[in-house]
């Protein structure tokens, strides 16, 4: 067992309980996934029914990915504050009331703000199920913990586009997305009913919180001094955004357009990246949680393996790349993920538990600003090159760069302070006096 899988003082105990409790925050982030990735089966049908274009179209996934990103930190702050069941509870009524309202609407504003309302819950659930993990887990299974939440969101993925997809063409718009909502008004009735913040008897110690924007700034000013949050947030950069880009829109159109394929086969190539992603995942987290030295070496191997896959579709000499160069590119894409799962894995022990869910917000905010970024970067390059795709790719290099320079610059710092802690609660693990069970410390 490598140093950082080591047990910590005052670990939770994890078992039955834990996973009872934590299984019903990731149901939470399930149907989440399921309505945040409802719209990528219902292009077509959406473009039909709020008679817009495809730059519209394309503005319902970008807007999602803005509301998501710009409530990252103010999500990690109400997590830090109120505790976990009230904004996983809170994350439930807003998106399920966006799935509900998406179902209903029958003009592209309101469509519109049903998304952003859908996407404003949807980001409240992810950072709730982290800081559910680190409170009924012990800190070794954190890696683990992290990617296996991460797999159940890309299986949510799968229902959109196995059974959504059906029940859209047979069922109908409305049913289909009304219906739906139904799943999220489950969720939320359990959560209120079942799922508790911690274990008894592990109970965080209260924070000292002073009020107002002053401690707000001070809460984030803290968590991004920490070198661990910052080396996870551009690990969570670099990594995640390619496979982003490619599932939420410019994926299906490359395919399609540009290489030429049927649409039945484009969509198989989408399925490869998300069993990899599920697949990939289950390895990481193995991996970390037994070597914890091994996160980095994964982060920048699964850059570097990116970086070469894509640039090999990119400059294939030929009119199409072959099936299968096509097909190991999006085996290699769905590492993406679970790669950047591993950011957490730097900032979780940088970083005391009252400043889990700010550090938390901050690195994921990282991934969907690259993803934000390159949407529209593509987008612009397409029109300004007459919808060359490979051409248009090229910005993915440009961001995997700024990223990959800035994990070089602060890799060091974030280690050796890492090191700092772990000396310092060895240190404070041996001072600290027994106490029996019937006394008060």
């Amino acid at each position: 067992m490598s140093q950082g899988a080591a047990a910590l003082p005052g670990d939770p105990p994890g078992g039955r309980r834990a996973v009872a409790v934590w299984g019903l925050g990731v149901g939470v982030y399930f149907v989440a996934i399921i309505f945040r990735t409802s719209l990528g089966v219902a292009g077509i049908d959406a473009a039909e029914r709020f008679h817009i274009n495809a730059s519209a179209l394309s503005t319902f996934s970008i807007l999602q990915l803005l509301v998501y990103a710009g409530m990252q930190i103010p999500v990690g702050l109400m997590v830090d504050r109120l505790g976990t069941k009230k904004v996983l509870a809170l994350g439930a009524v807003l998106f399920t009331a966006g799935q509900l309202a998406f179902a209903l609407s029958h003009t592209y504003g309101t469509a519109l703000a049903s998304r952003a309302l859908l996407g404003c819950g949807d980001a409240m659930t992810f950072i709730s199920v982290l800081r559910l993990g680190a409170r009924w887990f012990p800190a070794r299974r954190g890696p683990m913990i992290a990617q296996v939440a991460a797999l159940f969101g890309m299986a949510g993925n799968l229902v959109s586009t196995t059974v959504l997809a059906r029940l859209l063409h047979g069922a109908g718009w409305t049913a289909t997305f009304g219906g739906s909502a139904a799943a999220g008004v489950l969720v939320l009735l359990l959560t209120l009913l079942f799922l508790k913040d911690h274990p008894a008897g592990h109970e965080p110690p209260p924070a000292a919180h002073a009020g107002g924007r002053g401690s707000v700034r001070q809460q984030i000013t803290r968590a991004w001094r920490e070198p661990g949050t910052r080396l996870g947030m551009w690990v969570h950069f670099t990594t995640q955004f390619p496979a982003m880009v490619f599932l939420l829109l410019w994926g299906m159109p490359f395919l399609v357009e540009a290489e030429d394929l049927a649409r039945e086969t484009a969509g198989l190539l989408l399925t490869v990246i998300v069993l990899s992603n599920m697949a990939v995942g289950l390895v990481y987290g193995q991996i970390i949680a037994r070597h914890h030295a091994a996160r980095l070496p994964l982060a920048l191997g699964t850059v570097g393996a990116t970086a070469l896959l894509w640039a090999a579709v990119a400059g294939w000499p030929g009119a199409h790349a072959p099936m299968w160069l096509l097909v190991t590119e999006c085996v290699v894409l769905g590492a993406c993920g679970p790669a950047s799962m591993i950011g957490f894995d730097f900032a979780r022990p940088a970083n005391p538990p009252e400043r889990q869910g700010t550090a938390s917000g901050i690195v994921n905010m990282g991934g969907f600003v690259a993803s934000i970024t390159t949407l529209l970067a593509v987008g612009v390059l397409l029109d300004a090159t007459g919808d060359d795709y490979r051409l248009a790719f090229c910005s993915v290099f440009v961001l995997e760069a700024l990223g990959l320079s800035q994990i070089l610059r602060l890799r060091t710092r974030a280690q050796r302070r890492e090191q700092e802690r772990v000396v310092a609660s060895r240190v404070e693990t041996v001072h600290v006096p027994a106490v029996s069970p019937g006394s008060t410390a």
